[in-house]
Formats: C-alpha cells, sequence, structure tokens
C-alpha cells in the first residue's frame, strides 16, 4: 500500500467510505494516514485507539480494502476519461457518469463504446460505410429495407448486395446494442436473478471424475447456490470432468427475458412496420452472439468471485482456529516422515525449533528391521532429552505411530508422548527455496521429518529472528529485537507488542504492554508507590485505579484502560491446553470402517456444510452440518474448531468412492447422512490439496 496515490485520492475517498462505514470523516483519513506510513491493521487496532477513535479490526480491515479498492478506481476512472477525452468524445453527460460510476464493472461498461478493440465485424463494415444505413433503419423502421440497402452497394467497398448491406448494419447495430450501459448492466442483473448454472458429465469422464458423480447431471439458480457447490462445479470443469452452461428459464427465444429488455430499450416492436421483424431478429442476434456470452461469463465470475469470498471466509476462520489451537510448548520434538521402501526420515529440533539431530530408520518393508529402529530412536531420545515425538499421517503412519508406542511401551523411563500430525505441505516444503535456504546440506527427504516436528511447536516466520536466536540464544528483552539485521525501527515499532520474551530481565516483556508505552506502568508504579512486578497479577488493586489518573496527551484513556487490563493478566494465552487425538488399533484404512463404530478424531477443516474429520485412515470424514448436534446448528464454526479433538460415529462409507459419512450426535445420528442437494468431494490426504498448504492440524 502506497501513501502517495491514496494521499491525491484521499479527501473524496475519505468521504465515500466514511458514508458506508458509519463513521467520521476524520476517523477514515487518519486510518489513510497511519496506513500511509506503514502500520498494520493489528497495530493500529491495539495501539493507536486515541487517533483512529476506537476503531476495531473489523472496522479497519474493511476499510483498508475499501481503500485499496476505491484508489484503484479512482486511478482506472482517471486513464478511461484521458483516453475518451484523447479521441475528443467526452461530453458533459458522459464525464458525470464516469464520475459517478462507483464499480469498476459500471466504469468499464461506459468505456465500452470507446474502447480501441481489434476489428471486429461492426468496424468492417463501419468501414465499408454502412453505419450511416444502421441508423436510419433505427430512426425510422417503418423504411424500406431492400430499397434503402440498395443505395449501399458498393464492390469497391466489398457490398456486393443489399442483403449484405443489411448485413453489415446488423452487426453494427448489434455491437451498439452490446455497448449501452444501462442495457447491459440491466441484463446482467435478469441473468443473475433469473439464471441457473448446470453442469453435465464430459463423455467418457465416468470413472475419473467419480468423486463429482453429483454433478453428472445437476443444476441450481445463482442466487440460491452456496460456495461449496459453486467451487465444486467450477473445479469439476478445470479438471475437465464437467461441462457447465448458463441457462435463464424461458418459453422461446422471442420471450426471452434479456432479449425483451433489449426490445424495450430500443423502442423495438412489432407493430406492422417494414423493419420490425428485420430488428426483432437483430435484438435475438445481439443477445446469442453477444450478450448470452458476456452475460453469462459475468454470472459466472460474480459467483465464483463470491464462492471464493465465502471460501476464504471460511479459511481464515479455520486458520484462526488452526493457530489458536494449542502448541505443545517449548519442549524437544522428534519428527518422523514415515516410509516403506526409502525408510522413516527422523529429525530432532529443541525447543526453539533449531535442527539438532537426523536420522534414517526401516522399520518397515522390505528391510523390516524393527529391533534397529526402536535404538536408533531410543539412543536419540536419550541423547536430546526428547519430550514429543510427532509421526507424520501419510503413508505408513499408522504402522510408524505403532513403532513409537512400542518404544514408550519397553522404555516408560522415557515419558515421551507421541502423536500424529497432518503431512500436508512437508513436501512442499521440503522442496521450497526457504528450507533449501535454511538446510542446504540436507536432504530433501530429511526437512519434511523437520517441517513434522516443528508443527507442534510456536509457529516462527522470521528468518532473521530465527538466525540471530540459533546464533546468540533465546532473547532476554524485547530491545534486543534491535540488533537483529533489517529489523528497522518501524518494524520493531509494529511487532514489538505482539512478541512475547518470557522469563527475560523486564516483567513487561512478556506482556502486551508496548514498549513505548512502559513509561506509563513505570508512572503508574511511582504514583501508587508500587514496583512494576509487584503490580502485574493484583487484580485487587489494579481494579481500584482510574485510567483518567494516568492519561497524557500521548496515551489516553483507551490506551491506559487496555494496559491496566493487561497487567491483571500479563501473559495471557487464549489458546486451550494442549491435548491429542487417540486413533483406533486396527482402523488404519477406509476400508476398516464399519457403520456404528464410535471413534476419536481431529477436526481438520470447518466448512459451511458441516467439518472434515481426520479418524486415522488416510481420508478425512464428513460430518453434515445436520449431523454435529442433537439440536439445529446454524453454523458449523459454532460447534468445532480446527484442530480440535472430536468423538464421532461412522453413518456410512463408500469405499470405491473414497467417502466417509460421520455423526457427532449422541445417539450416533441417522443410518444416512445426506444433503438435499449435492454436497461438495471430500478431499483425498493430498499436500497440494489441503487448504492449510504447510500448516498442520494437530494431532
Amino acid at each position: 500500500m502506497s501513501a502517495k496515490p491514496r494521499t491525491s485520492a484521499a479527501p473524496s475517498i475519505a468521504k465515500l467510505i466514511a458514508t458506508e462505514l458509519g463513521i467520521t470523516e476524520r476517523q477514515v483519513e487518519t486510518v489513510i494516514e497511519l496506513l500511509g506510513e506503514g502500520a498494520t491493521v493489528p497495530f493500529i487496532a491495539r495501539y493507536r485507539k486515541e487517533r483512529t477513535g476506537g476503531l476495531d479490526d473489523t472496522q479497519l480491515r474493511t476499510l483498508a480494502e475499501r481503500l485499496d479498492y476505491l484508489t484503484e478506481l479512482a486511478k482506472r476512472r482517471d486513464t478511461i476519461l484521458d483516453a475518451i477525452r484523447q479521441q475528443d468524445k467526452l461530453t458533459p453527460d458522459l464525464e458525470r457518469e464516469i464520475m459517478a460510476a462507483t464499480t469498476k464493472v459500471a466504469l468499464e461498461d461506459l468505456y465500452a463504446p470507446y474502447k480501441q478493440k481489434r476489428r471486429t465485424k461492426a468496424t468492417i463494415a463501419k468501414e465499408a460505410g454502412l453505419e450511416p444505413l444502421a441508423e436510419r433503419i433505427l430512426a425510422n423502421p417503418s423504411l424500406a429495407l431492400e430499397a434503402e440497402a440498395k443505395g449501399f452497394v458498393s464492390k469497391k467497398k466489398g457490398v456486393d448486395t443489399p442483403d449484405a448491406a443489411l448485413s453489415g448494419a446488423r452487426e453494427i447495430i448489434v455491437e451498439k446494442i452490446a455497448e449501452t450501459p444501462r442495457l447491459t448492466r440491466k441484463i446482467r442483473e435478469t441473468v443473475w436473478k433469473q439464471g441457473k448454472l448446470g453442469s453435465s458429465l464430459v463423455k467418457g469422464k465416468e470413472a475419473e471424475g467419480a468423486k463429482f458423480a453429483d454433478y453428472f447431471d445437476f443444476d441450481e439458480p445463482f442466487e440460491k447456490m452456496p460456495s461449496h457447490r459453486a467451487l465444486a462445479m467450477l473445479r469439476g470443469q478445470k479438471e475437465g470432468i464437467l461441462r457447465i452452461k448458463v441457462d435463464v428459464p424461458h418459453t422461446d427465444t422471442r420471450h426471452h427475458p434479456a432479449v425483451r429488455e433489449i426490445c424495450s430499450e430500443f423502442g423495438f416492436a412489432k407493430k406492422g412496420r417494414a423493419a420490425d421483424e428485420w430488428l426483432m431478429e437483430t435484438a435475438e442476434a445481439a443477445w446469442k452472439s453477444k450478450l448470452e456470452p458476456s452475460s453469462s461469463r459475468e454470472s459466472i465470475n460474480r459467483l465464483k468471485d463470491s464462492a471464493d469470498s465465502e471460501a476464504i471466509r471460511v479459511f481464515s476462520r479455520n486458520m484462526k482456529d488452526l493457530l489458536m489451537a494449542a502448541p505443545a510448548g517449548h519442549k524437544v520434538v522428534m519428527g518422523i516422515d514415515p516410509g516403506i521402501r526409502t525408510g522413516c526420515k527422523v529429525a530432532v529440533v529443541d525447543s526453539t525449533g533449531k535442527l539438532i539431530d537426523t536420522a534414517t530408520i526401516y522399520p518397515h518393508e522390505p528391510r523390516k528391521d524393527w529391533v534397529g529402529a526402536l535404538t536408533t530412536l531410543a539412543k536419540l531420545c536419550k541423547k536430546h532429552k526428547v519430550e514429543l515425538v510427532s509421526v507424520g499421517n501419510g503413508t505408513a503412519g499408522r504402522e510408524t505411530d505403532k513403532l513409537v508406542a512400542d518404544l514408550s511401551d519397553k522404555m516408560p523411563d522415557l515419558k515421551l508422548t507421541r502423536l500424529m500430525v497432518s503431512e500436508a505441505g512437508a513436501s512442499v516444503y521440503s522442496a521450497s527455496e526457504l528450507a533449501a535456504k535454511e538446510f542446504p546440506d540436507l536432504d530433501v527427504s530429511i526437512r519434511g521429518a523437520v517441517s513434522i516436528a516443528r508443527r507442534l511447536q510456536d509457529p516462527t516466520i522470521a528468518a532473521n529472528i530465527v538466525a540471530y536466536r540459533d546464533q546468540n540464544g533465546p532473547f532476554k528483552s524485547r530491545s534486543e529485537l534491535k540488533k537483529v539485521p533489517r529489523l528497522g525501527a518501524k518494524a520493531f515499532e509494529q511487532a514489538a507488542g505482539f512478541l512475547r520474551i518470557m522469563d527475560g530481565k523486564n516483567p513487561l516483556d512478556a506482556s502486551a504492554v508496548h514498549p513505548e508505552a512502559y513509561p506509563v506502568v513505570e508512572r503508574i508504579a511511582k504514583k501508587t508507590g508500587r514496583k512494576v512486578a509487584a503490580l502485574i497479577g493484583d487484580k485487587a488493586f489494579l481494579s481500584k485505579l482510574k485510567a483518567e489518573d494516568f492519561a497524557d496527551e500521548t496515551f489516553g484513556v483507551p490506551t491506559v484502560q487496555d494496559i491496566l487490563k493487561e497487567l491483571e493478566k500479563p501473559g495471557r494465552d487464549p489458546r486451550p491446553e494442549f491435548k491429542t487425538a487417540t486413533f483406533k488399533d486396527g482402523v488404519e484404512t477406509v476400508s476398516d470402517l464399519k457403520p456404528g463404530m464410535r471413534l476419536e478424531g481431529v477436526v481438520t477443516n470447518v466448512t459451511a456444510f458441516g467439518a472434515f474429520v481426520d479418524v486415522g485412515v488416510h481420508q478425512d470424514g464428513l460430518v453434515h452440518i445436520s449431523e454435529m448436534a442433537d439440536t439445529f446448528v446454524k453454523d458449523p464454526h459454532t460447534v468445532v474448531k480446527t484442530g480440535q479433538v472430536v468423538q464421532v460415529s461412522v453413518l456410512e462409507v463408500d469405499v470405491a468412492r473414497k467417502r466417509i459419512g460421520l455423526s457427532m450426535k449422541q445417539q450416533g445420528g441417522r443410518a444416512v447422512a445426506r444433503d438435499s442437494k449435492a454436497a461438495a468431494p471430500a478431499p483425498e490426504r493430498k499436500p497440494s490439496d489441503s487448504p492449510f498448504g504447510v500448516l498442520a492440524s494437530f494431532r
């Protein structure tokens, strides 16, 4: 986000955003200034309440998104005005319409007639001198077409007959119809409100596209189609399984709603005039050749944009739940990337995520060196005091988990906690540029084991901070961050309040109090005669203090109130206690599942229609929204979160299609769980298909 374009367009944009959000223009201008200075939304929401009037993160995020959109709109508007002005075609009325346009689509509709385009049949007809003929017919439908067209026959211009002249005139009128902004907007809305999106199977793709079987013969109105079905259909089309088509139900072509709109806009009607029938046919041609394809594309794009927005919203909620899932804490972790022929790759990382040892073991086919694998793991665990063992859930995952269980049984003094994590994204990470830079001399397969081990620890993604910590040890204070290469004053300002230094020199470094506000705490301590350390956690004492007594021009009442609340419960972690799921022994593949089984699993994805749960069979099962509770559920996110351990019952199993129906109802649910419409295909357990990339659900 650059400050310059925002500043130039800020007054009008600020007023528009203020009206949309129901806040003052001054608040918007202040946020624009802060964003232009490089401040982030979380920082502004948390530490700049006085300047913004207390705008929350949701308001700020919406403001920032609208700011970007309207800034781009303003730039495009200027470009379009200049282009039309250079053609000497910018009238006062057109300029007013362009200035009043509030969306990019509306702006492009207005620009369409003036946009430089490739040579079309209409431009060729105009070059042949047929534009006056088209205008005469439009102006007077009573004209005798054949006689009128004879005057435009010219072999020199390539117009050999009156019919050829009329064909050219029709092309000109069709293009004029298609480039009439008000009409195109009306037809676009007609298709959206009355249209349906249908899908059919591409011949010969039955077996390959089995997971899309629900969409082999399917249609649904645009306005009623939920995002998961829209995305499933579009994905089926992209994979060459489905053929999709837009349809607006009607009795016949002449009575098509879009054709009626065209006739109404241009005054076409059957009144017994010579050109009436010809003009009606022209309206049909405009719909079929221009407006039907364009409005269909627009509706599909609109549906996709809406579905993508909903998917991103759901993904964001899942991501929040995933990041808020309990980490194992600062512990030494062993990560095992299971394998059969090439062996299992083992990596040990210390409490900060630094790689400290690696190995390869071969407990499975073809070597079956179970004892040797146990010996290697035992040595690594003793040497590095390993506390957690993280096993990837891919091929041979359950068998490898048994190996670790055997180790725990034989050597209980190790006090190991074992759990399985999603391998999603591990292979992607291991071959990435990031991994190559961090581990240039490490085998790609071992890098995957490192990724699996780190999934149980708090994420750290700042390479320079990690590098500094690896070289100098754990940070002792927030101010030490200033020594990190390329972490400048602005980055420190934005990040410091969100970083926690546990057991550091300054107790405030473990809190959400920003370093810039430490003087406020010191002022509170001085005025109350208490030491800073004594203030922290003394809720009874702090609750009696008034924020107004410690506010000044720099730190107002809202900030001081936040500081007092933080001092009451410093360093509080909103994440729950770390828990793991126990997969049932003997249930390792989809074919092992039987209706009625009661299993423990981990929620891997929450959608608008339910939640996917990993029960340890390399294929997530679906708990449909109707099977999530014994009472009505409107939003699955109110029942479960990504990473949550849940109890489920198996309803149905379709081994061929890799579909598992599950229930979270106390009584085990119905015999069959089905949506009244088609449900989205359950995702296969592939890194590339994972909605979380390299992040994992905690198992």
